[in-house]
């Protein structure tokens, strides 16, 4: 399972990973919070920062979400 961590911006204006995603760019990401969670993106409810960075990410991440779920499993061979 692939997961994601958002970028954030320190005081000093250093950019590290974060703990997970503010709420709002959940939201400007067309994903609600029990679907996030459900999916393994992780979610900050304490930050309130919305970078255009992490946005994307979580796109793109349910992007790469979506055509794994489209791939065909392997079927298995019966037994008969």
């Amino acid at each position: 399972m692939m997961t994601t961590k958002p970028l954030v911006v320190k005081k000093n204006g250093k950019r590290r990973r974060g703990k997970g995603f503010s709420r709002e760019e959940l939201k400007k990401a067309e994903i609600n919070l029990k679907k996030a969670l459900k999916l393994g993106i992780p979610v900050d409810l304490r930050r309130k920062t919305v970078h255009e960075a992490n946005i994307n990410a979580v796109k793109e991440f349910l992007g790469s979400q979506k055509t794994a779920a489209r791939e065909p499993r392997k079927r298995r061979k019966s037994k008969s």
